[in-house]
């Protein structure tokens, strides 16, 4: 963490309206650019399940600027322009027209990207850039991946949560059985789909994980890695959890049930499930820490 003071509300409204002058024609442009980027994915990728989890990463990228931004400000005040922010600005208008013009999302997304980190280059230099880096990382989590790619590394995970579900529901005493990535129940058979457990999932679980590291920011190097390591058993636990809830929703009370309001509720219970994981792993980890360090100050205070 930075030893800056927290600014206040009004302190930072105030920072806002000084910079208006200089910024607000970059602001104008990045609206004018990509304004009809998010409005095509708002009506087509973003609505759907698979995709539902990128313009909720775009609003934590940008709370995470604004709420940087001051400091940023104040900590590159004075420094000299970066003059590579000019051929990124280059490439960036270059992804967007091939994207935009060829309906290549990848392209037009990350232009985007590339485009915000060349006006900080210009306007800012280098140091803003590294001020800024995670909103900038966060960012990758809601472009798209390629069809073919999530298709390949979908279907092993896939595979392995209907493994997992199948056994845990045998162990408990239903009536299930399983043909691949289909799963029997008595009377019902649910196909365990991309958006229940597929690649994209996984990616938001790890974009949440991520993102409460960093707004955490534990001193502790131990932790950090600990629950950065551990997010991928916890997104995979996440994934079972919500299969597990779908399954037993359509065991009781139907297919309509499992397919209608409440599968969106399983949705809800993933995205709880993993949270609650994450901080149950973080308290326990903070105890095992600081349990290691008062071990540690009795040992070197023990006379040899």
């Amino acid at each position: 963490m930075t030893g800056a003071s927290p600014t206040l509300p009004a302190d930072r409204l105030a920072g806002f309206k000084r910079a208006l002058p200089e910024w607000w024609p970059v602001l104008a442009g990045l609206l004018l650019l990509f304004v009809p980027t998010f409005f095509d994915l708002f009506r087509g990728q973003w609505a759907s399940e698979e995709q539902a989890h990128g313009p909720i990463i775009l609003a934590l990228s940008l709370w995470l600027m604004y709420s940087r931004w001051p400091d940023m400000m104040e900590r590159t005040a004075g420094i000299q322009a970066s003059v590579a922010g000019w051929p990124l600005f280059v490439i960036g208008l270059l992804m967007y027209v091939i994207g935009r013009s060829q309906h290549i999302i990848l392209f037009e997304l990350s232009s985007f990207i590339w485009v915000l980190a060349a006006v900080l280059l210009v306007k800012r230099g280098g140091k803003a850039l590294r001020i800024l880096w995670f909103p900038f990382f966060f960012m990758l989590f809601m472009i798209p991946l390629p069809g073919a790619l999530v298709s390949m590394l979908t279907m092993p995970m896939k595979m392995a949560v209907s493994y997992v579900v199948e056994h845990v529901l045998f162990w408990a005493g239903y009536p299930i059985a399983r043909t691949g990535v289909i799963l029997q129940i008595g009377q019902y058979q649910l196909l365990v789909a991309d958006a229940c457990a597929g690649l994209q999932t996984f990616l938001t679980l790890e974009a949440l994980g991520l993102f409460y590291l960093n707004l955490v920011r534990h001193t502790s190097a131990l932790r950090n890695i600990g629950i950065a390591i551990l997010i991928i058993p916890i997104s995979f636990t996440a994934n079972v959890i919500r299969v597990t809830v779908l399954t037993l929703i359509t065991y009781y009370f139907g297919d309509a049930a499992g397919q209608g309001f409440l599968h969106g509720f399983a949705g809800m219970v993933l995205f709880i499930s993993a949270l609650t994981l994450i901080l149950s792993l973080d308290r326990l980890l903070q105890w095992w820490v600081k349990r290691r360090a008062a071990r540690a100050t009795v040992i070197q205070g023990t006379p040899s």
